[in-house]
């Protein structure tokens, strides 16, 4: 299917245009299982992905996940301090990493390192009409090459983002323990004592929309980059940019579908 052409016309027409590409490369790429699972070529990009979005985000996703568990838990405590109630840091935290801070982070991650990643380089290839190449082919160029980006994500963000919540209590734990003198195995202890499935669900569910988000945004802009090279380096700025707003947004709504409603 030949995907949606920049128009030339007003803001309005831009609008929608970039809205129906959004929609037109999201269904397509979610559509595309099949095609990832029994296609050699597909299934290898599929591999490689999963590679980049698991093992190359790793340490970035160490880093950012000890020093949030950290920061969270040393102000937290400086708080709860005056009230003589710092074992409540350990609920906060619970709290705070499985049903926002973790799923968020991991996102802006990913946005960051793999999104820009693939709207740098279908911008490239668009620019250098690779893109237009593979529709002279018959070759879809989003089930070729987004759907094994998409499903990589789907599968690697909620591990990603399990990961994240592990390693920021592990560091909490650790400024519990040298700053707030809770011990080390009562301040996990509490974590888990507290931590509520659900939350753990929604935490999963919600990356899982990030991932499927942020593939699709970054995809669709690197689709319709122009200019040559000056083009793919403002696709890939707007790509992260629409991401993260994305990743506010899908967050609150998600938070307000399952705990309010």
């Amino acid at each position: 299917m030949t995907i949606i052409r920049e128009p030339e016309g007003g803001v309005l027409a831009e609008f929608f245009a970039a809205l129906g590409r959004f929609v037109q490369v999201m269904g397509l790429a979610l559509l595309g299982l099949p095609g990832v699972l029994f296609r050699r070529d597909s299934r290898r990009t599929f591999a490689q992905q999963l590679y980049v979005i698991g093992i190359g985000t790793l340490p970035v996703a160490t880093v950012v996940a000890m020093f949030t568990g950290m920061i969270l838990t040393l102000q937290l405590g400086i708080a709860f301090k005056q009230f003589s109630q710092e074992i409540m840091v350990a609920y906060t935290l619970s709290f705070a990493m499985l049903r926002e801070m973790g799923p968020f982070m991991t996102g802006i991650i990913l946005a960051s390192c793999v999104g820009s990643a693939m709207a740098a380089q279908l911008g490239t290839m668009k620019v250098n009409e690779e893109i237009a190449a593979l529709e002279m082919m018959s070759i879809d160029p989003v089930r070729f090459l987004v759907a094994p980006r998409m499903w990589a994500l789907i599968v690697m963000a909620p591990l990603l983002a399990f990961y994240t919540c592990i390693v920021a209590f592990l560091g909490g734990a650790t400024i519990g323990y040298t700053q707030l003198n809770i011990p080390f195995l009562q301040f996990i202890a509490e974590i888990v004592s507290v931590a509520e499935v659900k939350d753990l669900y929604v935490g999963l569910f919600k990356t899982a929309l990030f991932g499927v988000l942020i593939c699709t945004i970054s995809c669709s802009v690197g689709f319709a980059t122009v200019q040559g090279a000056a083009g793919v380096g403002a696709s890939t700025r707007r790509a992260v940019i629409y991401s993260f707003l994305a990743i506010l947004a899908g967050g609150y709504f998600v938070t307000r579908f399952f705990y309010v409603f």
